[in-house]
């Protein structure tokens, strides 16, 4: 219950943070909450008028869902999520990516491996 209503806070406070140029008079359109059951499940879905929506459903071995809103520009924002035990894992083209590794690094790489040191 407890990761249920941090994972909620949580969700509730980016989309304020994030939506909150857009209309401070929203009202919830859409709202389930399915509290968590002896096994720990849980399922949790909102949205609101202003085009903010989350949802989340997970267990004591993790958690998945996605949040969506519309950015201060205009541009639709949405990102889907995990998180078990070996962390947090968002997914969305709005999130940043690292760049290719360079072919030469690939190639050394490629080298060291295929030359173990011996001593």
């Amino acid at each position: 219950m407890f990761k249920l209503s941090v994972c909620l806070i949580a969700a509730l406070a980016i989309s304020a943070v994030y939506a909150d140029h857009i209309n401070k008079d929203a009202q919830i359109v859409r709202e389930t909450n399915d509290a968590a059951d002896a096994e720990g499940n849980y399922a949790y879905a909102f949205e609101t008028s202003n085009g903010i929506a989350a949802q989340e459903a997970g267990n004591g071995a993790g958690v998945s869902g996605s949040v969506s809103y519309v950015s201060e520009d205009g541009t639709p924002i949405s990102w889907t999520y995990t998180a078990d035990e070996n962390g947090y894992h968002p997914v969305g083209d709005h999130l940043p990516t690292p760049p290719p590794i360079p072919e030469a690094i690939i190639r050394a790489l490629e080298y060291i491996q295929s030359h173990p040191h011996q001593e």
